[in-house]
């Protein structure tokens, strides 16, 4: 029996435990890993709440700012249980939710400041709790992006931890744009304020652009015996430079990516998606569950800065649930970032003639999510001016449920996407997706076989076709049912399974047979 260990900053396995998509991630590798009959152990900080109403197992010391420091290790109980798999949280009082997913912290001034600070302790914390084997002996350590990167710097320079060599260890990249750049020194978020005795080798460590300071996305991929991406697409296109908008890449990072392919250490493996115990969602509630969370959210005190803009929202979906209802709904569930809505928040005129596309069919568009402010009012703003477009600025699982299960077409228009999830959770419910041809996305739906896809050599290539695909997918919904059933049928028959992508972890990740 082989015996695994899962680093992250997130875990769907636990309530309240996700930001994006890592979290799921995190929750459905391990459940795949242990149905195989091999143990798994999955460890997140608490951000002072995860570890309630868990069971403290040990009280974890350790050397940080030459301070001697106390960090508590719990196991809690997850959403389901499954043989074969426990989860653990790390408390520190210094280990703080943030404001993203009551996760992560945005720190405009100076990036990954308060990040790296409960990072830090929480990998330190981490490395003690190896080091007693609180996890039994293990064969493979899995992390996940740069928030758990800092224990390769740990078990390489601290003689302290020279007996996590052992292990191996495998680092999935799940985001390469946020890289988990800080200082060397003179400054408390810095590497030298937080293990001033350390010697370590700054070339191997720093940042390209700022030779002063760690990259913490470089030292996995640089320390970690294999390094993965998440869709097969998406490991070539970071071997290649960024040259945004147009096309992003390794984002600076290239180069150490190409190292890692010429060593054989980098694997390009599609994330999976899950088909069977799903949370299923009751066909006809989209309305219901839509004005349902608008009063709730206009009970929230952190969103009464948006009361009228829920209410105006409110007004407009109650004109379906009175039972006018649109013939075609065309839809998008994501953080309102860069990476998601980029070619929209550019050029939002492209966006209203897809709305005057979908209003000749009466039709209309639902967008769900949070995310930057700028991103938001825009949103908001298209909300106010177009009756046909439907903003629910908030989170909510229910009416997430219902989006997925109800709308006719789902649209991904990704700056660029690693892999994406929800692409492969439209599909699952039979609905054709139209994405931008990147990354996963490219790897997931095919163009006018599974769904629809746009590209082009320029920005202007890519919003002109951006919207003439709109166009396209409306008019064979409209005037060829035969090829939009046909197409519907294919997406609902593609699987992405777990089973399949673990199979590739123990081959070439983890270097074990099952």
């Amino acid at each position: 029996m082989n015996n695994f260990l899962f680093v992250a900053a997130e875990n769907d396995a636990l309530e309240k435990c996700k930001a994006g998509g890592m979290g799921d991630v995190v929750r459905d590798v391990p459940r795949e890993i242990a149905n195989r009959g091999d143990k798994v152990h999955v460890v997140v900080p608490s951000y002072s709440r995860l570890h309630q109403d868990g069971v403290l197992l040990s009280t974890l010391k350790f050397e940080l700012r030459d301070t001697v420091y106390f960090a508590e290790l719990y196991e809690v109980t997850p959403k389901k249980e499954f043989e074969n798999l426990k989860h653990y949280v790390i408390h520190h009082p210094e280990i703080e939710a943030g404001e993203i997913g009551h996760i992560y912290h945005d720190d405009p001034e100076e990036p990954f400041y308060t990040d790296f600070l409960k990072f830090t302790i929480f990998c330190a914390a981490v490395a003690e709790a190896m080091k007693k084997n609180a996890f039994g002996e293990l064969n493979i350590v899995h992390m996940h992006d740069w928030h758990s990167s800092l224990l390769l710097f740990i078990k390489e320079y601290i003689p302290t931890y020279k007996s996590l060599q052992q292990y191996r260890y495998v680092y999935s990249i799940h985001n390469l744009a946020i890289q988990g750049i800080r200082p060397f020194e003179n400054n408390y978020a810095s590497i030298q304020n937080w293990f001033p005795t350390v010697s370590y080798e700054a070339g191997r460590l720093m940042d390209y652009r700022y030779n002063d300071c760690i990259n913490l996305m470089a030292v996995g991929i640089r320390l970690a015996d294999a390094v993965h991406t998440v869709s097969p697409s998406y490991k070539i296109d970071v071997l290649l430079p960024s040259r945004p908008p147009e096309f992003i890449g390794g984002e600076g990072l290239e180069d150490d990516l190409k190292k890692a392919d010429d060593e054989n250490r980098l694997f390009g493996i599609l994330n999976g998606s899950n088909y069977k115990n799903i949370r299923a969602a009751e066909k006809g509630l989209l309305y219901r569950n839509t004005v349902s969370a608008l009063f709730k959210w206009l009970q929230d005190e952190d969103k009464k800065y948006k009361s009228d803009f829920l209410a105006h929202t409110g007004e407009k979906v109650m004109e379906y649930v009175k039972g006018n209802r649109p013939k075609f709904i065309a839809s998008s569930v994501a953080r309102l970032t860069e990476q998601k809505f980029y070619f929209v928040k550019r050029s939002p005129e492209a966006f209203v003639e897809i709305l005057k596309k979908l209003e000749e069919i009466d039709g209309i568009f639902m967008l769900l999510g949070t995310g930057a402010p700028d991103y938001e009012e825009t949103f908001r703003e298209l909300s106010y001016e177009h009756k046909n477009f439907i903003f629910t600025n908030g989170q909510s699982e229910d009416l997430i449920d219902s989006i997925y299960l109800e709308s006719d077409l789902y649209f991904m228009p990704s700056l660029f996407e690693p892999c994406g999830i929800s692409q492969m959770l439209a599909m699952r419910n039979g609905n054709p997706c139209l994405v931008h041809n990147t990354g996963g996305l490219k790897d997931t739906v095919s163009h006018l076989e599974t769904g629809f896809s746009f590209d082009g050599e320029t920005y202007d290539d890519k919003i002109r076709n951006m919207v003439e695909v709109f166009g396209l997918a409306i008019d064979i919904y409209a005037n060829d049912k035969p090829q939009w059933q046909k197409i519907q049928k294919n997406a609902k028959a593609m699987r992405f399974t777990w089973q399949k992508s673990v199979d590739e972890y123990y081959e070439r990740l983890y270097q074990m047979n099952d």
